[in-house]
């Protein structure tokens, strides 16, 4: 599926009434949440890299790239990867392999995997714009705001880097751990779609939605979600069998 089908499903959607991208790890999640009826799928890198053995962030690019081309090609409804800040790569290489793998669109964050310091947002409004010059209109591109994250609770600096992106070409802004009160303030001064993650503590999708978040994504969460019921079910079997 396309970056075009992805790109609209963000387009024209009521309060409370988000786009929610489930997080496949794998092949089979992946069929499972596209079966469930979900329109699009957004990999976790956390969760992709712990299905491969790795901490998140650890996982070699060659492996994760292997992994979202079985996710893409086992499922019918678009797919976006998240490729952390970019694995290191030049522009160009990142974008063929994505679109190599199938991907209809990426995330990308502008905090500095080394360090995780906070990226010269100039630096990285550069990035993006050369990433959205080599695909085109081939990727979706969230693109993530890691203030919030990274203990930079100020308003006006999630916008400066929110307005750089925006002029950069990204679709989408994702100013990730916003609380809700934060993501309010900025979903209304930006003029992009605002991806939101959805915690176990909440807030609910829906109610991410009526704060202006026009999409959902959920992290590792789901992956971690289903590993515990995975060890519910190993010691439950562990206890009647042994």
């Amino acid at each position: 599926m396309t970056a075009a089908t992805l790109r609209a499903l963000h387009h024209g959607r009521a309060a409370g009434d988000p786009l929610v991208l489930p997080g496949p790890w794998d092949a089979a999640s992946a069929r499972v949440f596209a079966e469930a009826g979900f329109p699009a799928l957004a990999t976790p890198s956390a969760g992709v890299s712990a299905a491969l053995g790795y901490a998140d962030g650890q996982a070699p690019p060659a492996e994760m790239f292997a992994a979202l081309a079985r996710i893409t090609r086992a499922v019918e409804v678009p797919v976006t990867a998240d490729v952390e800040a970019g694995y290191g790569l030049p522009p160009a290489e990142l974008v063929v392999r994505l679109l190599e793998a199938g991907a209809a669109g990426c995330n990308l964050e502008d905090s500095d995997p080394a360090t995780g310091q906070l990226r010269d947002p100039g630096e990285q409004a550069d990035y993006l714009a050369v990433v959205r010059a080599e695909a085109g209109d081939a990727l979706f591109i969230n693109a993530r705001v890691d203030t919030y994250l990274r203990g930079v609770t100020g308003l006006d600096q999630a916008l400066d880097r929110a307005r750089r992106y925006t002029e950069a070409g990204a679709d989408c802004l994702y100013p990730i751990l916003a609380s809700p009160g934060q993501l309010a303030e900025f979903a209304t001064a930006v003029t992009l779609p605002v991806n939101a993650i959805a915690l176990p503590t909440g807030p609910t999708p829906r109610e991410l939605g009526e704060l202006g978040a026009a999409r959902i994504t959920f992290g590792g969460g789901l992956h971690r979600k289903a590993m515990t019921a995975l060890a519910d079910s190993a010691r439950e079997l562990r206890a009647a069998c042994c």
